[in-house]
């Protein structure tokens, strides 16, 4: 019989989830929350900064020619 033991690496150091207090659980799942939500607020700006880029094109061909 095979178990598998979920492991994690933090600095490089594996520890086995199991042995893992519960407090240092919590703080794991933190880090995933937080994780994600910079992930979506990183392509929320994403989607910012295309859509400023757009607004600035438009402006620019809106602008009266100079020289």
């Amino acid at each position: 019989m095979t178990t598998d033991t979920q492991t994690l690496t933090i600095d490089g150091v594996e520890y086995n989830a199991a042995e893992l207090s519960n407090n240092a659980k919590s703080q794991i799942m933190n880090l995933r929350v937080v994780d994600q939500e910079i992930s979506s607020l990183q392509q929320k700006l994403a989607i910012a900064q295309t859509a400023r880029a757009a607004y600035a094109n438009a402006l620019k061909s809106e602008l009266p020619a100079k020289g």
